[in-house]
């Protein structure tokens, strides 16, 4: 592929006026400024729609997408709100933090309104539909039909996940936001005559969240050829895990280490280290793996094929769970007694290259790694990551420190998971902080530390280097990406963007 370097932010992260990053004008003026940077790559988090805690990692589905990313400038200009139907929305006041709760109680009424309005709202016969300024439409115009023939193409396209999504997304607005495990037996079970009835009482609002994706999918599209034809590529991103409150758990229970009434066996953790004394217990449902491999893989097939229809790139996050996975009892208030189990190996890429063909995948191989996952990551072919912020630990050899690289790795300053490089520096042990000022030849009371990791990833001989946001604009700790953090309009200016470029042309990284 060549030497290229990219940045990784969150779509979260952008600037907007509706209170999180979303696929607005601002998300096309940041694909200006990485372009005019000399960039190759914009790495995001997953796009799916966040539930609980508000983790991209934790979503409904892993199909579908975030419905916080639709513009409603878009839905304004296609007469479906007023601008007064926007400005009358709380989404919280302070630019800088994404306010979930205001954009939760804001977002989906917004949304539902706009779908009123469109020609793709479910009417009875004899209704008028109504337009956001009040007057009466006295039928579907020719555009409109094919408005509306474009959804229904869309959602015959997307039916092995559409119409279990939107149940599964209205069967839960009904329950109050319940997680599914705590349903009526009748639709928790997926029983035939439930199933019917659901579908019929709760028609108009599954089309609203099939609408929704609908206008998800092609803002994402459209965004997403724009930064293609100005050369920027999309690096995305899949948990290996899908959450246990999701359409994917509960549409497809066979999938799944569940019990014959529903619930898990074994949920997914890791074990106690020396950083958590009783193991991280993360929740996610266990693959049943034999059944995958019954089955040729094929869940898994789709949702690989849906990750490169909208990525051009994707980084498989927790990759050494393909070789192996801790599998805790579900239950357990800690993950101390859990149990390493093998998983499907090299034979699931194999499967996946055989139905796919060739796809730009990183494999996340962070953390304790064993012999196995090393040949796994190998075997496949894929680029690893290497993140500095591991490299400067004084008290041990490091395999994260940039003069034991080799090119087939994409190295980061840090991740979605690290403190910034100037908040690491702030505040890591001297020992270490002055391994790093001995090797990046750090300045004491260096105010802009952050350029001398850039600097220093980028000269690597890695074939990638992905640089979070923050650690260009050199900010803290208070930056760290927690799924709040947003930019402020300005902050990536064009100063900013001689300076990056060139970084990039200096050690041979310039995008076109």
């Amino acid at each position: 592929m060549g030497r290229k370097c990219g940045v990784l932010l969150p779509i979260t992260s952008l600037p907007s006026r509706y209170g999180i990053g979303c696929f607005s004008k601002e998300a096309y003026e940041f694909v200006d400024f990485l372009a005019e940077a000399g960039q190759s790559y914009w790495q995001i988090l997953p796009l799916g729609q966040t539930g609980y805690g508000d983790s991209p990692y934790q979503s409904f589905s892993t199909f579908g997408g975030n419905p916080y990313f639709v513009d409603p400038a878009a839905l304004v200009q296609a007469g479906w709100l007023s601008e007064e139907d926007v400005l009358a929305c709380d989404f919280g006041s302070d630019p800088q933090y994404v306010n979930y709760e205001a954009v939760y109680h804001a977002r989906l009424p917004l949304l539902f309104k706009a779908y009123q309005n469109s020609p793709f709202a479910l009417h009875l016969p004899g209704n008028e539909l109504i337009s956001s300024s009040g007057a009466a439409q006295a039928g579907p115009s020719d555009d409109d039909l094919q408005k509306v023939q474009a959804f229904e193409i869309f959602c015959e396209e997307n039916r092995e996940w559409l119409p279990d999504y939107a149940l599964f997304s209205a069967v839960k607005n009904r329950s109050g936001g319940k997680s599914y495990i705590e349903w009526d037996d009748d639709i928790r079970l997926r029983r035939e005559d439930a199933l019917l009835r659901y579908r019929e009482e709760l028609s108009d609002e599954i089309r609203f969240y099939e609408f929704v994706q609908y206008l998800f999918h092609k803002q994402w599209f459209s965004l997403k050829k724009y930064a293609n034809d100005r050369g920027i590529e999309i690096i995305g991103d899949i948990p290996i895990y899908v959450a246990f409150d999701s359409a994917d758990t509960w549409a497809n229970p066979e999938l799944f280490e569940f019990d014959e009434k529903g619930y898990p066996r074994v949920v997914a953790g890791c074990p106690p280290d020396a950083f958590a004394a009783t193991g991280q217990l993360w929740g996610n449902p266990i693959y049943r793996w034999d059944y995958h491999r019954q089955t040729g893989y094929a869940w898994w097939i789709r949702r690989l094929r849906k990750c490169f229809e909208l990525y051009d790139v994707v980084r498989i996050d927790h990759f050494r769970g393909f070789d192996e996975f801790y599998a805790i009892p579900y239950g357990d208030p800690t993950a101390e007694f859990g149990k390493w189990m093998p998983g499907p190996g090299l034979q699931l890429f194999q499967a996946m290259k055989e139905a796919l063909g060739e796809q730009r995948i990183i494999a996340e191989d962070l953390g304790y790694i064993t012999d196995s996952v090393r040949a796994l990551v190998r075997d496949t072919g894929y680029p690893n990551m290497k993140v500095l912020q591991f490299g400067f630990d004084a008290r041990e050899e490091s395999d994260y420190l940039p003069h034991g690289y080799v090119p087939n790795c994409v190295v980061y300053t840090g991740t979605h998971d690290n403190e910034t490089m100037r908040g690491w520096y702030e505040n890591v042990n001297e020992e270490d902080r002055r391994m790093a000022q001995e090797y990046l030849m750090i300045p004491e009371k260096e105010p802009e530390v952050a350029w001398h990791f850039i600097a220093c990833a980028l000269m690597s001989v890695g074939e990638t280097a992905i640089i979070p946001m923050q650690d260009y604009l050199n900010l803290g700790n208070e930056a760290r990406i927690n799924w709040q953090w947003r930019l402020l309009p300005g902050q990536c200016d064009e100063k900013l963007a001689k300076r990056m470029r060139r970084l990039a042309k200096l050690y041979g990284r310039l995008g076109r």
